[in-house]
């Protein structure tokens, strides 16, 4: 059954899975077998070392499917932070529509992806966060659970009470984001009032991943108790 969602029509996909843009796995070729596949892949800008070399790997991702696809950009603390606007000049350059952001402070960023009329989908770990990025413009808020890998904010709210807060708070769509690895998954955010999901870890164990087989093995064995919380007391 075909979907339609505001997130399929506005980013012309015909599945509402979007791929996680994971550092050093969102290479353009998992991007292009996703957006081949219906959904919408996303390549990671901080992976690419210069902006530049974000450039090439746009244009390799661009020969490898004819499909939609996005670039997530994620505000990092850093003492020696990167040229996030360079960075997000070489996306506007290169004509990419769609772009991912992430992290404090993203204002300015956005302003500059906006201001080309760019698609912004703005990850979101809590209401207040995201009430935020709605007065800066996003179009869309990916809500992010405490399911949601490498980036499960501070207040460890899980997907079910953030998404149905979410849609009791909210006048802007929003995608599901943490946990989701399958279509009952996806069933359930549509029915918790998302527009989508946001998938990570699942696409992490594909074939187009780069990461080492083994690791990939591991994580299909994994069960619920496998998970570990790092950097946290």
């Amino acid at each position: 059954m075909p979907f339609n969602t505001a997130l399929t029509r506005k980013l012309g996909i015909p599945v509402p899975i979007i791929q996680g843009g994971m550092q050093w796995v969102a290479y353009a070729e998992l991007a292009a077998a996703v957006s081949n596949a219906g959904g919408l892949g996303i390549l990671s800008a901080l992976t690419q070392p210069t902006p530049e070399d974000l450039r090439k790997e746009i244009r390799r991702c661009r020969s490898m499917t004819q499909n939609p696809f996005g670039v997530n950009l994620t505000l990092l603390p850093a003492l020696v932070p990167p040229d996030y606007a360079a960075y997000a000049q070489v996306i506007i350059d290169e004509g990419v529509k769609i772009v991912e952001t992430a992290g404090n402070n993203p204002g300015p960023v956005i302003n500059q992806l906006k201001s080309s009329n760019l698609t912004i989908l703005h990850k979101c770990t809590t209401i207040r966060h995201a009430k935020s990025a709605i007065k800066l413009g996003v179009d869309f808020l990916s809500i992010d659970g405490f399911e949601c890998a490498g980036h499960i904010g501070e207040h460890d709210i899980t997907n079910f009470i953030l998404l149905s807060r979410a849609r009791q708070e909210l006048k802007v769509p929003f995608i599901a984001s943490g946990g989701f690895a399958d279509g009952h998954g996806l069933a359930a955010a549509l029915a918790l009032g998302a527009e989508g999901i946001n998938m990570g870890t699942r696409f992490m164990c594909t074939v187009e991943s780069p990461i080492h087989h083994r690791i990939k093995e591991r994580i299909v064995t994994a069960d619920e108790n496998q998970t570990a919380l790092v950097l946290r007391r």
